[in-house]
């Protein structure tokens, strides 16, 4: 058996482990869904930044900086400054929030907020999160079918014989999905929110890990830059530009786009979830530090790795530039080493799909099944029922990822962008600013959903992230104020 392998298995162990822990301790739908409130800020904020950057920040992130060179960095400093925000703005109010009001999931909040919607407001922010979220795991089905099929293709080649000998024909790629399908459907539906976040709380150390030791161990070895930027500059100045070589209204755009990415954050139900599942508000200031600390070097690391994967092996080395991280973590690191950075990634995908799976699942238990439809049953019940909807939404999301050519950045960044427009707005604007109404927030809804779905037919410069906050913050603002004109008038 290989180092790697065996760096990989102790891993997949250990998570497996925490899987059966939490399942003795999960029996009811609070502890299912947000254990019971009774965790610190250390796992929460280890667990929230490690479910935010999915398999994007491993395989994605290095895989775009290494085709779009330096432009690409931008979304490192626009995530950033929307990790700060969210923690600084929303965290603490939205705790405060939850806990008067008893919510469990982000459609019963809104709910609990504006009864006058009656369960609309539920239903339409509840099919948002299935929608998106189901596009935002099969994106990390992906990015583990990727990464396993790079790193153990010889293994996978060998599965792959075994089951054509029983009929079955399969490419390594989608045995790759299937394993990391099994391997997150198994811990999330035993042990729910409390083995998502311990298991988070492993792999996000693991992620920061990886990106912080991969990229200085791979200067120093790949020549440093003395090396590595000759060979960039060689191949094009515009890789090494901030503004990828454009000019005047060109690059405010392409830095706008960048930036965007930020925005985001405070609309991600399954980061939402974290501040929801806190102990108490009080511990929020001390997970905001952690949050930033991982935050910064996590995705500089990333960025970095694309910039020297793009001055050592050149922009037309790889069919996919997205298997640059473990392919260069087997090149330069020792075997063991690599199978534990290589099993950040799939930590990197894990962390989120199993998040997003919770996510959804509650939104169908909780807010469907259990306030919506009305049905009475026992914790022990909802539980149960809870489980069941885990794996369904994941076999939906594996059928999605199996039949998906999109790359793990493209679907994440589509992703990423209607639920920001659905909910980002929405949620600060009704922290922070009395007028907001009930109606302004569900038409926002409605509209900025609308409008990421709808601009990618449409030719703007701007990217979906952009135009679909933007027009749901002027819808939300807009209506608020004639709503509440028409019932002060009345």
């Amino acid at each position: 058996m290989s180092p790697i392998l065996i760096g990989f298995v102790v891993y997949l162990l250990v998570v497996l482990g925490v899987g059966l822990y939490a399942f003795k301790r999960t029996s009811t739908q609070s502890g299912f869904l947000l254990a019971d409130r009774k965790l610190g800020p250390w796992v929460i904020a280890l667990s929230e930044r490690a479910s935010g950057e999915s398999a994007w920040l491993l395989v994605g992130l290095p895989g775009a900086v290494m085709a779009a060179g330096m432009l690409e960095m931008w979304t490192a400093v626009g995530c950033c400054t929307g990790i700060l925000f969210s923690w600084t703005f929303v965290a603490t109010r939205l705790r405060k929030e939850v806990g008067r009001t008893g919510s469990m999931t982000l459609p019963d909040f809104f709910r609990a907020r504006y009864p006058e919607t009656h369960e609309a407001i539920r239903i339409v922010s509840s099919l948002i999160i299935t929608f998106f979220f189901t596009f935002y795991v099969a994106a990390q089905f992906n990015g583990a079918g990727k990464v396993l099929d790079t790193t153990f293709g010889d293994l996978l080649l060998r599965i792959q014989g075994g089951l054509e000998g029983v009929g079955l024909s399969l490419e390594t790629t989608t045995i790759g999905i299937l394993i990391g399908v099994f391997i997150v459907l198994f811990y999330t539906t035993l042990g729910g929110f409390l083995a998502v976040a311990w298991t988070d709380f492993v792999q996000g150390l693991i992620m920061v890990f990886t990106c912080v030791v991969l990229p200085i161990v791979a200067f120093v070895k790949l020549g440093g830059s003395n090396e590595l930027l000759p060979r960039i500059r060689a191949e094009s100045h515009d890789l090494l530009s901030m503004t990828g070589g454009k000019h005047g209204l060109d690059a405010l755009l392409g830095v706008i786009g960048g930036l965007s990415w930020g925005l985001g954050y405070m609309g991600q139900p399954h980061l939402l979830t974290r501040f929801m599942a806190i102990r108490r508000p009080s511990d929020i200031r001390k997970g905001m530090l952690i949050a930033a600390w991982w935050a910064v070097p996590a995705f500089w690391g990333a960025g970095l790795i694309g910039i020297i994967g793009l001055g050592a092996y050149g922009s037309g080395y790889f069919e996919d530039p997205e298997t640059l991280m473990p392919f260069m973590a087997q090149q330069i690191m020792p075997g063991w080493l690599a199978g534990i950075m290589i099993s950040g990634a799939i930590a990197a995908m894990m962390s989120t799909a199993d998040s997003q799976l919770l996510v959804t699942t509650s939104t169908l238990s909780e807010d469907i099944y259990h306030k919506m439809l009305k049905r009475q049953s026992t914790p022990e019940q909802l539980a149960r029922f809870s489980r069941i909807a885990t794996v369904v939404v994941g076999i939906a999301a594996f059928v999605l990822a199996m039949y998906s050519s999109k790359v793990v950045f493209t679907m994440v960044s589509f992703a990423w962008s209607g639920l920001a427009a659905a909910f980002a707005p929405q949620l600060v604007l009704t922290l922070w600013w009395k007028r907001t109404t009930g109606l302004g927030v569900l038409v926002g809804m409605i509209g900025g959903t609308l409008t990421v779905i709808a601009w990618r037919f449409l030719p703007f410069a701007l990217t979906e992230r952009v135009g679909g906050v933007l027009v749901a913050t002027v819808l939300i603002v807009v209506v608020s104020l004639f709503d509440r004109k028409a019932h002060e008038s009345a």
